[in-house]
């Protein structure tokens, strides 16, 4: 007997399209997940920088933090019952997610058809940079927040060391943050503090406004730096500072810089502004305290962080990132792509972060005074 089949050719036909444009949507969420991953990548420092973990099923998750304690000589016929003050002393710190983050875009199918490009591709990576730029700047404002603070753990005869501030310079002038010799020794201050605070020399690292890098590149030779490689092609690459005092080096426009997101012009920088800048060089610092909208850590408003701070050393432990969610992925489909003929991209990404260890921050700063905590 003949099989008959309850399905008329068009609706084969209708079928298989959908089919195919099942498969088109799968093929485009696999090549914008690509793009956008790597641009996340290859834009976010801070991610390698600091402690991360990922939790499942919760909103926060503990730190503990442990004091140190002492040793003692034993006498013969007494009983061990611990230390006679208790220690270690024990603090937690918790760390919560912050709401969702996400950075997303809108692809109208005609603009796809006439474009001489690859349109979702181009957005995708850009999505990638938002959400690593707004990443990096709560992380790094974490850190800078750290090196302000006192210790967590306190107890009688046993206060731990708590966060490190340096000033570049000697005049209060902001130009002293380029200033190469005044790095130079502010890095050697930073790496002594946080050898006499305990701090591991693993992980050490410094991250810096770009335009201080070079000016430590240019000075490669005068002021006892050396460079990568004796020939000097790494000097002219742009890379030839690997470390300072064992501290790797790192540059950002992520930083909090003089008030200003990895740079500021003017003043009494001595920078000139290269003309064009555009919206996005040079931000101003927006307010992040947990009062601020979507945020539930305290990464300072405006006014806080200041406009003195410029530069960061620290240490792995000196912050934590919490992550729930992602960096992840989506993409319209189905009914709502033929209703606005286009799709919606999306990455979004839930995490929190905060400072751990004080001890392991250092902040660089310019002027008369450091910078308060907050």
């Amino acid at each position: 007997m003949a099989f008959q089949s309850s399905v008329n050719p068009a609706q084969l036909t209708q079928l298989g399209q959908s089919n195919l444009a099942g498969d088109t949507r799968a093929l485009y969420l696999k090549l914008f997940s690509g793009e956008m991953f790597k641009g996340f990548q290859h834009n976010t420092i801070a991610r390698d920088l600091i402690m991360k973990r990922t939790i499942k099923n919760g909103k926060s998750l503990q730190f503990i933090y442990t004091g140190r304690t002492k040793s003692e000589f034993h006498t013969p016929g007494n009983s061990i019952l611990g230390d006679t003050n208790n220690a270690p002393p024990v603090a937690e710190k918790t760390i919560t997610i912050d709401d969702l983050l996400i950075s997303s875009a809108f692809v109208y199918e005609l603009d796809e058809v006439l474009a001489h490009y690859d349109l979702r591709s181009e957005i995708s990576r850009k999505i990638g940079y938002a959400l690593a730029e707004k990443y990096d700047r709560l992380a790094f404002r974490a850190v800078a927040r750290g090196a302000r603070q006192a210790s967590p753990v306190s107890a009688t005869g046993y206060v731990e060391p708590g966060g490190t501030q340096i000033r570049v310079g000697s005049t209060t002038n902001d130009s002293d943050a380029f200033n190469s010799s005044n790095l130079v020794a502010a890095f050697y201050d930073a790496a002594a503090a946080l050898d006499e605070k305990g701090v591991s020399s693993d992980g050490r690292v410094a991250v810096l406004n770009p335009r201080q890098y070079y000016e430590l590149i240019q000075a490669v030779g005068s002021n006892g730096l050396v460079n990568r490689d004796a020939q000097g092609s790494a000097l002219q690459s742009g890379q030839g500072i690997i470390e300072i005092a064992g501290i790797q080096i790192y540059k950002s426009m992520n930083i909090p810089f003089l008030g200003k997101y990895g740079t500021a012009y003017g003043g009494t920088t001595g920078q000139t502004s290269p003309g064009n800048t555009g919206s996005f060089v040079g931000e101003s610092l927006e307010d992040a305290s947990g009062a601020s909208t979507g945020i539930n850590n305290d990464y300072g408003t405006a006014a806080e962080v200041g406009s003195k701070s410029c530069g960061l050393i620290f240490q792995k432990e000196a912050a934590g990132m919490v992550e729930a969610i992602g960096p992840q992925v989506q993409v319209t489909s189905g009914d709502v792509s033929v209703i606005y003929q286009g799709d919606v991209m999306l990455g979004r990404l839930a995490c929190g972060c905060d400072y751990l260890n004080p001890a392991a921050s250092v902040e660089l700063y310019v002027g008369a005074s450091a910078p308060s905590a907050f």
